[in-house]
């Protein structure tokens, strides 16, 4: 299992009454870390709040929260809080209609490396995205190395997490955007439109786009590539994507 030391910049709250106080005072919180078997109230009242929300709720041993904890001092309640406050899909989409352009959406399934969430977030800004959609579950969050990795466009581009990508691409072709996908065995980005209202749909660094969002995607882009490796990294892959959209959107 994955320890929380190994992500030392993630915003920790520990204790019942702090991390209580947390969700009652409306601050993001990305997940929380519970003793297993624990079901007194105060616990109780905690995890229903977390339920309220987009919270992952982890039951862990005594000895993982000692663990994870940094005070000693628990009270076998930890809570992870996002570094920065979500936006909603709808944010995203209002944000194209202030600007008046049509809506260019990154969408990310799966992304797991905090330095490739920062890294496109960065790009995403740099591309003149309206936004980014991330996985609320087995997904990077925004933590302060996230923040650090986007250069600071994490300040201006807004970032939603959904619980299901899928379903969220559904909804977001009911307002007119189709999706390009990345992977290896799609057609050539130079011989696709990829104009218009767009979602570009980035997978995750080892699987890739799972197979019930590539299901849901309108196209495929394939990056042409020559050498030894099979691969680029996937916050190479987004720019490379990117901005051949943003190629296609200005200067043809």
């Amino acid at each position: 299992m994955k320890d929380i030391r190994e992500n030392p910049g993630e915003n920790r709250i520990e204790g019942r009454n702090a991390v209580l106080e947390a969700f009652r005072s409306g601050r993001p919180i990305d997940k929380i870390f519970v003793l297993d078997g624990c079901q007194d109230g105060p616990v109780r009242t905690i995890v229903r709040e977390a339920k309220k929300t987009d919270a992952i709720i982890n039951f862990v041993s005594k000895d993982r929260l000692d663990a994870i904890s940094e005070t000693g001092s628990h009270q076998g309640v930890i809570a992870v809080a996002a570094v920065y406050e979500y936006a909603g899909v709808g944010d995203i989409l209002s944000a194209a209609q202030k600007a008046g352009e049509q809506p260019f959406v990154f969408i990310l399934d799966g992304i797991e490396d905090p330095h490739n969430l920062g890294a496109i977030i960065r790009t995403a800004n740099l591309s003149g995205a309206h936004g980014v959609i991330i996985r609320a579950h087995r997904s990077a969050l925004l933590t302060p190395t996230v923040m650090k990795a986007s250069a600071g466009a994490l300040n201006y581009t807004p970032v939603a997490k959904v619980t299901n990508i899928a379903q969220t691409i559904r909804e977001l072709k009911k307002q007119g955007l189709w999706f390009v996908c990345a992977a290896a065995d799609g057609e050539v980005m130079y011989k696709m439109n990829l104009t218009g209202p767009i979602g570009l749909v980035i997978g995750n660094e080892g699987e890739g786009v799972s197979r019930l969002v590539r299901e849901e995607c309108d196209m495929t882009a394939a990056i042409p590539m020559s050498g030894d490796i099979d691969s680029l990294n996937a916050s190479v892959a987004a720019g490379v994507l990117a901005f051949e959209i943003v190629r296609q959107k200005k200067f043809t």
